[in-house]
């Protein structure tokens, strides 16, 4: 047996100092708190992501809209589809790099921004007369453990000792704190709270005071702040013994204390304030759930491996399942940075679900997916609503929204089809890890809904049933011709692949096949081959060696389907190899290229491509997957490889043991299981 304890305690995080973009973080999936080296948010400057910081606090449902009364109607226009005129959610302005966009209407800008998330407050130290710079802390050691979910920092501040113990609950919305030091009468820990900003990647607005509220209640076990943003109100109750709290300004208040130690917590509220535990109950808490996470579901030992990466690629796998399940595993889908910070504003995108959340299931832990798959049934409506006014049965997902379900104005999201069949390969993964039972009684009618739609929305031609135009595929480099784009060579075997499970649902639920369902599975047109090898898509340019080499995913992510010839997708796996754009490409394209050498029986190359040393497929010491200054976070990354090592190390079903994995490697696991 793997000792759990010990393979999580080898990659317990230690710091010696600030990391500029790799800030540790305490959370539980639907609440997380990020802290510099000092336990708390005292320099965000020193972790700053594009016109942000990575320093927040945010909760799956702290969400913030500024006023406007915009409808998608304004941003509508029709496009000509094989079913006639459809009509399109679209953008008239452009999308550049790193978040940089130029809304064409003041209805473009205010739909893409609202909702934002919100960071929900900041907690750092303070200190009357000189305001405390980075260079006051001097001496840090700070250690994330995983096995107890604690965070503990030790440092001298201005040449005084000080500790500080930062944990959340696994199940209530709080955050506790401990400060020791003989110089803690010196100093304040100040609470601040923002604005919401309609910013690209920034969660706080710090700019204007006057347009939200924090009232300061005194209660018994300390007080609460009752904020108010608009339509948005929270509460943030406070329990502290000992301490005297006092307002520094409209949103500021500082909290001191006497002696030489001071317990905290701080419990966060969509409602009404409720239960505030004490510091010991947090503590106890996150150890015993932290202790049950690493000693349960699966796990990974490579240690006895004779590569010398093998160390890292443990590293990345255990900090992966950490930080997926404080960022990942809440009641929404995640944004691409999680609880951490603002990446599109903190919206989710729903073709990046599956990176996110799939490996769930095939390590053991279904529940951490079925707590964000059960969000589709709260925007079903809507979803049927894009698919009624396009023509089709069934619902539409969207592609970039927030948790109302609203798409957002775009050259490319609204015309994304490959996020449609994710709820059915979802689905299916938690009926293959918890029962049939148990999920047709939750998510049939999720399943029924997002194959009829996709049986519609193919439209039979000379070929076989085809997709689009318009569409852009997965690989968003054809954004600017989505108006002729079809027939992208993933999208179709995963469409094929999705209608065949969903008809399986159908006879599990006891219900006749649906004859539509089983003829677009069966008669999709046959992937575009050039030269050898499968193009991107069936119309020009057919590829572009830029961004996500999406041809290859057909057999990989997708299991094997009739459409995909195992020879001619290893002769595209050599030909992407041999030279692509990897600059352009993102950090789940390296565990999905992975998937595909695995499928392909490559074992040497899987572990290549998942280990490629491009900057993309860097992984800082807290484990975040890094992209770029602007997004050093990028969990699509952190949650593809757990996916990948999962189908490399268990493998599918009737398949070959440990596949992608060669000889050299010594891979012991426990607790996973087979992917389709």
């Amino acid at each position: 047996m793997i000792d759990r304890r010990e393979l999580a305690g080898r990659h317990a995080v230690e710091l010696t100092g600030p990391v500029p973009g790799s800030p540790l973080s305490v959370g539980n999936g639907e609440l997380c708190f990020t802290a510099d080296v000092t336990g708390l948010q005292t320099f965000p400057g020193q972790h700053a992501a594009g016109d942000g910081t990575l320093l927040a606090t945010m909760a799956s449902w702290g969400w913030h809209s500024v006023p406007g009364a915009y409808s998608l109607t304004s941003v509508t226009r029709t496009y000509g589809t094989p079913r006639g005129a459809v009509p399109y959610v679209d953008m008239a302005g452009e999308l550049g790099g790193s978040g940089s966009e130029t809304p064409a209407s003041a209805a473009e800008s205010w739909l893409r921004a609202n909702p934002h998330r919100l960071d929900l407050g900041r907690i750092g130290l303070a200190a009357p007369g000189a305001p405390l710079t980075p260079g006051d802390v001097t001496g840090a050691r700070q250690r994330l453990d995983l096995w107890t979910g604690t965070l503990t920092s030790r440092y001298r501040l201005r040449g005084v000792p000080f500790e500080v113990v930062t944990a959340c609950h696994p199940t209530l919305d709080a955050i506790a704190v401990r400060l020791r030091s003989p110089g803690l009468a010196g100093v304040a820990v100040r609470v601040t709270f923002p604005y919401g900003s309609q910013a690209w990647g920034n969660a706080a607005d710090w700019s204007r005071p006057d347009a939200h509220t924090s009232e300061l209640r005194d209660t018994e076990a300390g007080f609460t702040v009752a904020r108010t943003l608009d339509a948005t109100s929270y509460r943030v109750a406070v329990r502290m013994a000992g301490g005297e709290v006092a307002r520094a300004g409209p949103h500021e208040f500082h909290l001191t204390f006497t002696g030489t130690a001071a317990e905290l917590t701080f419990a966060f509220h969509q409602g009404a304030a409720g239960r505030v535990p004490r510091f010991a109950e947090v503590v106890e808490s996150a150890q015993a759930h932290w202790a049950w996470f690493w000693s349960t579901g699966g796990a990974i030992d490579l240690s006895g491996s004779d590569d010398e990466r093998a160390g890292e690629l443990e590293r990345r796998i255990v900090l992966s399942r950490y930080l997926t399940a404080i960022h990942c595993a809440g009641s929404t889908p995640p944004a691409e940075t999680g609880l951490m910070a603002n990446s599109w504003r903190g919206r989710f995108h729903l073709e990046m679900h599956w990176w996110h959340a799939a490996h769930f299931p095939l390590w053991g832990r279904p529940e951490l997916l079925e707590r964000s798959l059960a969000w589709y049934a709260a925007i079903l409506p809507a979803a049927r609503a894009t698919a009624r006014a396009q023509g089709c049965p069934g619902a539409r997902w969207p592609k970039q929204t927030g948790p109302d379900g609203r798409e957002s104005p775009s050259p490319i999201g609204p015309f994304l089809v490959w996020q449609q069949p994710h709820p059915i390969f979802l689905a299916e993964l938690v009926r293959r890890a918890t029962g049939t039972r148990h999920a047709l009684d939750r998510y049939a009618e999720l399943v029924l809904e997002t194959a009829a739609f996709m049986a519609a929305f193919a439209v039979e031609g000379p070929g076989g049933y085809g997709l689009g135009p318009p569409l852009v595929p997965a690989q968003e480099s054809y954004a600017a011709v989505r108006a002729r784009a079809a027939n992208p060579t993933f999208e179709l075997a995963y469409w094929s692949w999705a209608l065949r499970v969903a008809q399986r649902w159908r006879r599990l639920l006891g219900l006749a096949p649906e004859p539509r369902w089983a003829a677009v599975a069966a008669g999709m047109a046959g992937p575009p081959v050039r030269g050898g090898v499968y193009a991107a898509m069936a119309a020009p340019p057919y590829t572009v060696r830029e961004d996500h080499p999406s041809m290859l995913y057909a057999l990989g992510l997708v299991p094997p389907t009739r459409l995909i010839d195992p020879a001619t997708m290893r002769a595209t796996l050599h030909d992407v190899l041999s030279g692509w754009d990897w600059d352009s490409t993102w950090g789940w394209d390296y565990p999905a290229i992975a998937m595909t050498a695995t499928r392909l029986g490559d074992p040497r190359t899987a572990v290549e491509a998942l280990l490629m040393p491009t900057a993309k497929n860097t992984y800082l010491p807290n484990g975040h997957n890094f992209q770029t200054a602007a997004l050093p976070v990028y969990l699509p990354g952190n949650g593809g490889l757990l996916a990948a090592v999962a189908l490399m190390a268990r493998g599918w079903d009737a398949g070959p043991a440990t596949p992608g994995f060669p000889g050299t490697w010594h891979v012991r696991h426990e607790g996973l299981l087979p992917s389709p």
